[in-house]
């Protein structure tokens, strides 16, 4: 198959962050081609976050970090009663509340906590 063909990898990356940039070189590593996507000035859409969840196979609260300001200052809990639905709309809402990175590959979507976690979905 041709390069040009190949499926890229993505890469929901934060720079200011040192588990992102460690996985951002993992993913460098690789050889593949991929994109970068700086997920706090491009903020994947509501529906994009549900494609990443639904690959992960895990509710979206499940990477939402909880330990930002912003989580406590939105009133929110993990244990909020709140469908699905509007728990993609607060992550697209407020980008910052997304752990990170997040590596989607064909099919699957990891998130690199440890960073060399994301290598699992990149062979």
């Amino acid at each position: 198959m041709e390069i040009s063909k190949m499926e890229k990898a993505k890469i929901y990356h934060n720079p200011k962050c040192g588990c992102s940039r460690k996985a951002l070189g993992l993913v460098e590593q690789t050889g593949l081609q991929f994109e970068i996507v700086e997920y706090l000035k491009t903020p994947p859409s509501k529906n994009e976050l549900g494609e990443i969840v639904k690959r992960l196979g895990i509710h979206p609260t499940e990477i939402i970090r909880e330990k930002e300001d912003l989580f406590k200052e939105l009133g929110l809990s993990k244990s909020d009663q709140r469908e699905t639905d509007e728990w993609l709309t607060i992550l697209a809402d407020n980008p910052i509340l997304l752990q990170r990175p997040i590596v989607s590959y064909k099919n699957r979507s990891i998130v690199g906590r440890p960073p060399e976690s994301v290598l699992e979905i990149l062979n």
